[in-house]
């Protein structure tokens, strides 16, 4: 196997077009022809991530946040880290993928992994994406939906929320008349020819439509097959920002940080908020506070996130509990998730390679209590 399957299983499940705009995913550097060998799995690149995969023997690495973000004007590995990173993994012959937002914004992502560390149940996204869907129809002779069906489906068309294969089917007459260079599968050229056909409706995500046009040109027997594109302002059940969930038993605001700082293993900073208990939880891994407002919306008794900034704190005014529980350590539950799914994947592909966590932490801030 090699490594740009695994980017492809990868982003089947955290799609790089999800991803913040001017964000950098998936190859950072190396080769995606390179064979797998074992893989090492990190928040971020250092020194010491590169160390232990050479002596694990990881021919992949993938970490969240991305090596390369801004542009480098020039490789400098004597006066800049990232050059120097980005030497030493060439030379090592390794190769780094990165999945970052794309991997927060996905269902069962960066935002969910922390809503399932916090002990949340019920979980969904705080915020849904929308207005990156559209409704594919297509127009089939009857005797041959169902081939074209499924070339769409496997497309990824018909997905909605936790249903596959969604579709909807109705009757009718179609009319067309060939020219005299035409070939119609049905009547004859030249001639006005109706046909009893199937109006076959689809919803799908919009970075997959060339791929299901395409499935359509192949699989449909008509020589010009009818389509037709219709862009949604849907919410996309499948993508958001942050999670939403419920604690199994409601706890008081000071229970509820106790019981945050103990599972994250950290310190916290925070605001109070209504001084009720505390029910339903909103989070966001990493820097979340932008989605403040919706959270309060959402009638969330406390919202988790990180890089929070003093007015962020002013604005939730005793409306919602507001925790700073740290970058990193609002992160880092992604990996072992992520490594369930790969190690499932390189099992079903009778693959013997192995998937390593990073054993030490590459957060770079430490906390001094006098």
């Amino acid at each position: 196997m090699n490594i740009n399957s695994v980017l492809k299983y990868i982003e089947g499940w955290a799609p790089p077009q999800i991803a913040w705009q001017k964000d950098n995913v998936g190859l950072q550097a190396g080769s995606l022809n390179r064979s797998v060998d074992n893989l090492m799995l990190c928040l971020e690149v250092t020194d010491k991530v590169l160390s232990e995969a050479v002596k694990k023997k990881c021919s992949l690495i993938i970490s969240h946040h991305p090596l390369l973000f801004s542009p480098l004007k020039k490789i400098d590995p004597d006066h800049d880290t990232t050059s120097r990173l980005t030497e030493q993994l060439l030379k090592n012959n390794q190769t780094l993928l990165s999945f970052h937002t794309n991997l927060d914004f996905t269902k069962d992502g960066v935002s969910f992994a922390l809503a399932k560390k916090l002990g949340l149940i019920n979980i969904r996204f705080l915020l849904n994406q929308k207005e990156n869907q559209s409704k594919l129809v297509v127009f089939v002779p009857e005797n041959a939906v169902e081939k074209v069906s499924s070339a769409l489906f496997e497309a990824g068309a018909g997905e909605i929320g936790e249903y596959k294969r969604c579709s909807f089917k109705g009757n009718g007459i179609g009319t067309f008349q060939g020219s005299e260079f035409s070939n119609p599968a049905v009547g004859k050229k030249k001639v006005f020819e109706t046909a009893e056909e199937i109006r076959l409706e689809v919803i799908i995500d919009d970075w997959n439509l060339s791929k299901a046009i395409s499935a359509i040109k192949t699989t449909h027997p008509y020589e010009e097959p009818a389509f037709d594109i219709y862009p949604l302002k849907n919410e996309n059940l499948k993508y958001g920002f942050g999670a939403l969930g419920s604690l199994v038993k409601p706890m008081s605001e000071k229970q509820f940080l106790a019981h945050v700082s103990k599972k994250l293993k950290t310190t916290l900073r925070f605001t109070e908020g209504k001084g009720k208990t505390v029910s339903t939880v909103a989070v966001c891994g990493g820097s979340g506070s932008e989605l403040l407002k919706e959270a309060i919306a959402k009638q969330a008794d406390a919202f988790i996130t990180a890089d929070i900034k003093y007015h962020a704190f002013h604005d939730a005014n005793k409306n919602i509990l507001l925790v700073d529980a740290g970058h990193y350590e609002t992160e880092i539950h992604i990996l072992p998730e992520l490594k369930s799914r790969l190690e499932q994947f390189l099992k079903i592909n009778k693959e013997n390679s192995k998937v390593f966590l990073f054993g030490k932490t590459t957060n770079p801030i430490k906390f001094f209590i006098n």
